[in-house]
């Protein structure tokens, strides 16, 4: 009986040291994006995206921390305009010849219960780097029910002023505060 208990605590220990180790997650780029918005004269809310996004989250569920790496292919951004893409690329707003990536990294992921709230980490876009925290509002792992691999994905957002990273060309006219959104998901990397 003593020897049936022992190997039945053993396999549960072994369970939760393979259930501890941190998972890494690789963006699919069909489902990674990023967006931002921001007031335009008044007039309206102008929304655009970066259509190439990619980096990895790693996730360790039992001691609850997460990091993520993630880069922005500036050029990738898309205003609905190819006149207004190139007007966003130029010196005035992203410089994508200067930089022509925007990146955001973590080693600070904040957890409510079981699940991630939120990461703070560092914002460096045009050069500059600064912290930002980005809040996340929809989070969930689970075997995908197409490929049945493991699979993360997420939505976060952030607010910063583009004036702080060199951007401030036509402020305060056009808004300063930009808030940005993230929908990103990944798959287990083996």
């Amino acid at each position: 009986m003593k020897s049936k208990l022992l190997i039945g605590l053993f396999a549960t220990i072994g369970l939760s040291s393979a259930f501890a180790a941190p998972v890494t997650y690789a963006t699919d780029a069909n489902h990674t994006f990023a967006q931002f918005e921001y007031n335009h004269l008044g007039f309206s809310k102008q929304t655009s995206r970066f259509n190439a996004v990619a980096g990895t989250v790693t996730i360790d569920q039992a001691a609850k921390k997460g990091s993520a790496d993630i880069t922005i292919d500036t050029k990738s951004v898309d205003t609905g305009s190819t006149l207004f893409n190139s007007h966003i690329q130029s010196e005035d707003f992203l410089s994508t010849t200067q930089f022509p990536t925007a990146s955001f990294q973590s080693n600070d992921m904040i957890f409510k219960g079981d699940k991630p709230v939120a990461l703070k980490g560092v914002l460096t876009l045009k050069g500059v780097s600064k912290p930002v925290t980005l809040n996340i509002t929809n989070f969930e792992c689970k075997k995908h029910p197409m490929s049945g691999v493991d699979y993360c994905g997420a939505n976060a957002e952030t607010k910063v002023k583009r004036t702080e990273f060199n951007m401030g060309k036509y402020a305060p006219n056009v808004g300063d505060d930009v808030t940005i959104m993230i929908a990103i998901e990944g798959s287990k990397k083996e």
